[in-house]
């Protein structure tokens, strides 16, 4: 690979950790020709993007990007083979995919680090934990759901009180 081509992959992958705001590095070492088909095709159909990208070439990126991402380094998560998942849906669509992934019986490609929001998970025991991180707007609407139930106790207990009063009227009326 000439030093050009090294320097346009280093620009694109510059313009996609600063236009991405999650994304994780993976380990598929080991992965049949088949395997990583079936986990590229998965990929797609999830709307996440998988590259497989020197870890030089990583390292020179995240050195342009604004952050901390030194994490990677010391961490171990820029040795081996590495790939990359990016998605701007959710930070926790690439561990559900890995995880759906891993429940077919195939043990990789394996989680080695993640940026979330510019926040470092590193190993893969972070898999579940991110699985779990909740996207923008499904916080949005548990904020929305919080601010609408007591709205919504008084509109019911009114309405059930309505019942209860129309009742007692009509009950008042009967003796009258």
């Amino acid at each position: 690979m000439t030093k050009e081509e090294k320097s346009v992959i280093i620009e694109e992958l510059k313009g996609k950790f600063n236009s991405h705001d999650f994304f994780y590095v993976t380990d598929a070492s080991g992965m049949t020709v088949e395997q990583v088909n079936a986990f590229r095709k998965l990929c797609f159909s999830k709307g996440i993007e998988y590259r497989v990208v020197k870890n030089s070439l990583i390292k020179k990126a995240l050195e342009t990007v604004e952050g901390d991402f030194s994490g990677f380094s010391t961490g171990g998560v820029l040795k081996g083979f590495s790939g990359i998942l990016f998605t701007n849906e959710s930070g926790k669509a690439p561990a559900q995919l890995l995880k759906e992934f891993h429940q077919k019986g195939i043990d990789k490609p394996v989680l080695k680090g993640a940026s979330i929001a510019k926040s470092l998970f590193i190993g893969k025991e972070s898999l579940d934990e991110l699985s779990r991180i909740k996207s923008k707007n499904e916080l949005i609407g548990e904020i929305i759901g919080l601010l609408q139930s007591p709205a919504k106790n008084v509109v019911s207990a009114l309405k059930s009180g309505e019942n209860k009063l129309a009742g007692l009227v009509k009950t008042l009326q009967d003796r009258g």
